[in-house]
C-alpha cells in the first residue's frame, strides 16, 4: 500500500512542476495533474529504453518522469486538450 501512495505523491509532484513549466493555459485538476505525472514516468522510461536499454516498460527517475510529463503536456496543449 505504500508503493501505492508514493507513486500518488510522485506523480503530483512531477504533474505540478511540469504544468509550471509549460506556457498556457491548462484545465487540469489534482486527479489528471497526478495522472500526468505518472504517466511521464512511464513516457520517460520509455524514452531512456531507447537510449540506454533495458525493459520497454519501465518508470524512471525525477528527471526522466519530468521530461516525459513536459513532453505529454505540450502535445495535449497543442491538440487542444485540457483547455476550454
Amino acid at each position: 500500500m505504500v508503493w501505492l501512495i508514493g507513486w500518488v505523491v510522485f506523480g503530483l509532484l512531477i504533474g505540478l512542476i511540469a504544468r509550471v513549466l509549460v506556457p498556457g493555459e491548462q484545465q487540469l485538476g489534482c486527479l489528471r495533474t497526478m495522472l500526468l505525472g505518472i504517466a511521464g514516468s512511464f513516457v520517460g522510461g520509455a524514452l531512456g529504453y531507447l537510449f540506454q536499454g533495458g525493459s520497454l516498460v519501465q518508470s524512471s527517475g525525477w528527471i526522466g518522469s519530468l521530461v516525459g510529463a513536459v513532453i505529454l503536456l505540450v502535445i495535449c496543449v497543442r491538440r487542444g486538450k485540457f483547455i476550454d
